[in-house]
């Protein structure tokens, strides 16, 4: 990929205006792309896109792969003849100024649902209004395009379907606590399971193709706009995840299936004690041993869903901190050696990287950065980040702009930072002072 230079505002779709609770993937988001083309924006950067759990932070997702259902737009869903006026009748009388995730929790999967009955019902077309049914040709093109993907996505979505199948059975308690045959993945259980929970897990299958649709589908309007998406990889996933419950090997945990040691950062000025995260951390040399396939499978889906990635903690791979699990603070870590090199040396030939082509990712390097980070970032040359509101304490800050490198994005501030305008409300005089001047 070649980097050319270019400007695009970070906003992740849940904040797009709508009646439905939440920012979603319908009307909204195509008037949002209509907007930035014609302000002559060429990036969109979304964050990460995948299902959230507890706290709904989308850097803790239920999978690495799969698709947020809250994003999923009721509207087209309607258009489609999946929904009708009636399903509607239901639904709360929310606050437009911000989400309400435990209002939205209760009544969006009942909605959903209703899709995926709808879809389930033979023929397609439930609906009696001709105005919102879906035609005969069109429920055979949706049956078709439900089994090629879910054919086409097999690897990480047949697992995911019955995780979360599993996880809703057993009310939503993380993998860790469930009966021993299902933590431990036994054949036998697995296969009773799929009898048993065969509808919730065709409908979690479901939910995703409805996602992937719509993502698709705006994705390819953002680029006849000459538009950009840039995803978001956190390099940890959540410990409560079809990923580590279907890969165990790939991961630090003991029999049991618990993590022995876990992610963070350790204590600095903004935090004496660091930052407990809590994701396992990844068995580095079970992951060499195949060629990084784990890795590059999820780089490969990811670039198919975006066009750029933004890797979230890229230091992790020159070196992380380790904390054993069970530790109250990030105090008592240690750091450790990431893959370094190696891994980029895998990740270049499988996603194109060579010669005057870049590879598509973004490397985000904010925070205690030690040499051998800046090393690694600049032997691959991955643009790094550069954030404006750090930049006022004085004229020697490099994130001042006429400090910044020719290869970095730069940015007003992050997913972690104020707006610039509650930043300015709230920096000191003489941040504001040097800011004006």
């Amino acid at each position: 990929m070649r980097f050319e230079r270019a400007s695009g505002i970070l906003l992740h779709p849940t904040s797009l205006p709508g009646p439905y609770g939440i920012g979603d993937l319908g009307p909204a988001a195509y008037r949002w792309v209509d907007w930035l083309s014609s302000a002559g924006c060429k990036l969109w950067q979304v964050l990460p896109l995948g299902p959230t759990g507890y706290g709904d932070s989308p850097y803790q997702c239920f999978s690495a792969f799969a698709g947020n259902p809250y994003l999923i737009s009721p509207e087209l869903l309607l258009e489609q003849g999946l929904l009708s006026a009636g399903d509607f009748t239901d639904m709360p009388d929310w606050d437009t100024g911000q989400v309400d995730f435990g209002a939205l929790y209760h009544w969006k999967p009942s909605l959903l649902e209703k899709a995926y009955q709808c879809f389930s019902s033979d023929p397609l077309a439930a609906h009696d209004d001709p105005s919102t049914s879906a035609s005969t040709g069109s429920a055979q093109r949706l049956r078709a395009g439900f089994e090629y993907f879910r054919a086409d996505n097999a690897a990480w979505l047949d697992d995911y379907a019955v995780f979360m199948a599993i996880k809703e059975a057993h009310g939503g308690g993380p993998w860790q606590d469930w009966p021993e045959a299902l933590r431990r993945r036994d054949p036998a259980a697995l296969a009773e399971i799929r009898k048993s929970l065969k509808d919730a897990i065709l409908r979690f299958t479901f939910f995703q193709f409805l996602f992937f649709n719509q993502w698709n589908a705006l994705r390819d309007h953002a680029h006849q706009k000459e538009l950009r998406i840039i995803g978001d990889i956190p390099i940890f996933v959540a410990m409560d995840s079809s990923d580590v419950w279907s890969h165990p090997d790939l991961f630090c945990l003991d029999a049991d299936g618990r993590p022995t040691v876990v992610a963070g950062v350790p204590p600095d000025y903004f935090s004496p004690t660091g930052q407990l995260w809590g994701n396992p951390l990844y068995r580095w040399g079970v992951h060499k041993s195949s060629g990084y396939a784990w890795w590059l499978e999820r780089l490969r889906f990811t670039l198919a869903t975006v066009d750029i990635v933004r890797i979230d903690h890229f230091r992790g791979f020159a070196g992380y901190w380790e904390i054993p699990a069970g530790s109250p603070t990030a105090e008592t870590g240690r750091w450790v050696p990431g893959p370094g090199a190696d891994f980029f040396n895998a990740v270049m030939p499988a996603l194109g990287g060579g010669g005057d082509e870049r590879l598509p990712i973004i490397a985000e390097d904010l925070g205690v950065i030690t040499p051998d980070v800046i090393a690694l970032r600049d032997q691959f040359a991955l643009p790094g980040m550069k954030v404006l509101q750090f930049a006022f304490s004085g004229p020697d800050n490099i994130f001042l702009p006429h400090h910044y490198p020719q290869n970095c994005v730069v940015y007003t501030g992050t997913h972690d930072n104020d707006t610039a305008r509650g930043w300015y409300a709230s920096a000191p005089e003489h941040e504001k002072d040097f800011a004006r001047r």
